[in-house]
């Protein structure tokens, strides 16, 4: 399957199970299905002279990812990557398509800002928290002193940017994505945008991050993008400023109120990384059912010890209309009742879910004397607590309440539409990780068909259950 036969207007969904940055996005979007030229020409646009890149092959783990490398004049020249590898003739070329032998690059070079080179604790480069990047510019030395260290204002990049001869689409998210860096940094320091100056990020290598990633990502036009919660890693990171912690200031602030994960060694998300997803996931969970296209493995510079250093991401075309996610945290609310007429039963019920619980049920049960009984049973997200137990006192006979707080793991859900030979059923889908699990008919929909065609109503959801399983496989053959 080449990239020229896939549709525009997939599902993107980001797993930065071990972080994310600017270099890791580009690499893992190429090594899914954007095509190498769209990077090289957004970049040779740019207008930088000497400006190189290129395309390699890294083992991290147990995965084998696409990594990221850039070139610039002045740059010191180091080894190559003991577990790099040349990937593709079209690989080993520059921006303007020539070779590019003397591109030199470490095992530092890359993992975005917070996994390369520099001094950084637990292994993983420096990076200044006035933004992100990797050590950039020309001549520029580990940590803040080093000669030729690039101080670049934001206006001098995004006069850059608006300059370039961009499509309008890269040109627009890039300069976003800068803004945001911007804007975050200009908080922090209680400055004006116009007043931020920017230290790596300023650097040629953390521009072309910014600008390849937009370039991808306006090519890939994706309908929605979800990311699983990014890792950001622990402990402290050198910057221009000194020592500070993980994650670094800009870092929380661009996520603020996402759901993320405090886990694993050194800096692993980075500010640039959190400015992409910042811009463009709609939303962080799971990744929702549909049918998988293609995924690509982003490879950092390093093997981490404890995960592979790889960003994936996923391509999919979606399945039906994605329902909103589940609470994970819930809490159940139980009442024992033995005095109620169970003619009161159905409208607890009512109450209960009209009140906001998830669920209700009833339990048979035996209390004391062997009266028979029924146990009633509301499952709630914390905020409808309180109208759930206020429903269960008005409703029912229960002179108390039990609760206790529940964490649940739920599939991701999204509601389509199946045609069968007795008309349109609506099917609930069911996946994890873009997998469909499982599909079931609306039953209601099902009975309407089956009462209007007269038919026996099994009939029609057993129809309905082949069209929906058949969905995937359908979409996945014109694919």
């Amino acid at each position: 399957m080449t990239a020229k036969k896939i549709e525009k207007g997939l599902h993107l969904h980001l797993d930065p199970c071990s972080g994310i940055a600017g270099d890791m996005t580009v690499a893992a979007l190429v090594d899914a299905m954007v095509p190498q030229q769209v990077v090289r020409d957004a970049l040779r646009r740019m207008g930088v002279p000497g400006l190189k890149i290129g395309f390699e092959r890294r083992k991290r783990g147990a995965f084998v990812g696409l990594g990221f490398t850039v070139g610039w004049p002045g740059q010191p020249r180091q080894r190559p990557a003991s577990t790099a590898s040349r990937v593709a003739p079209e690989h080993g070329h520059d921006q303007d398509g020539q070779p590019d032998e003397d591109h030199h690059h470490d095992e530092g070079h890359h993992h975005g800002e917070g996994h390369h080179r520099g001094e950084l604790e637990g292994g993983h480069r420096g990076v200044d928290h006035h933004g992100s990047g990797r050590p950039g510019g020309p001549g520029h030395g580990r940590g803040k002193s080093g000669p030729g260290h690039v101080h670049r204002p934001y206006g001098a990049i995004r006069g850059l940017v608006r300059r370039a001869a961009l499509d309008a689409a890269t040109k627009r998210l890039a300069t976003a994505i800068f803004e945001r860096l911007a804007t975050a940094e200009a908080a922090l320091h209680g400055v004006t945008l116009d007043e931020v100056v920017f230290h790596e990020v300023g650097g040629w290598d953390s521009i072309a991050d910014v600008v390849g990633a937009a370039a991808a990502l306006a090519w890939l036009a994706p309908a929605r993008v979800s990311s699983s919660r990014p890792v950001l890693g622990s402990g402290m990171v050198r910057t221009a400023h000194g020592l500070v912690p993980v994650p670094a200031p800009a870092t929380a602030a661009l996520l603020r109120g996402v759901p993320v994960v405090m886990d694993g060694q050194g800096e692993l998300t980075t500010p640039t990384g959190a400015a992409i997803l910042a811009e463009v996931v709609q939303e962080y969970g799971p990744a929702p059912p549909m049918c998988l296209v293609a995924q690509g493995f982003g490879a950092g510079s390093r093997d981490l010890a404890d995960r592979p250093n790889v960003l994936r991401v996923l391509l999919g075309e979606p399945l039906g209309q994605q329902l909103a996610p589940s609470e994970p945290e819930v809490v159940c609310v139980s009442a024992n009742l033995d005095d109620m007429s169970p003619q009161l039963a159905e409208p607890l019920m009512s109450a209960l879910f009209g009140a906001g619980a998830l669920d209700v049920w009833y339990t048979p049960i035996l209390m004391k004397k062997g009266r028979p009984a029924l146990q009633a049973s509301a499952l709630c997200p914390p905020p409808a607590l309180a109208a759930v137990e206020a429903a269960f006192f008005a409703h029912s006979t229960t002179l108390g309440l039990r609760r206790h707080g529940l964490s649940r793991t739920v599939l991701e859900r999204s509601l389509a539409k199946v045609k069968t030979a007795y008309g349109e059923v609506g099917v609930k889908l069911a996946g994890r990780a873009g997998e469909l699990l499982g599909a079931t008919p609306e039953f209601e929909d099902c009975l309407r068909l089956a009462q209007r065609e007269q038919v026996p109503v099994r009939r029609v959801m057993a129809e309905a259950s082949a069209a929906a399983l058949a969905l995937a496989a359908g979409r996945r053959k014109r694919s």
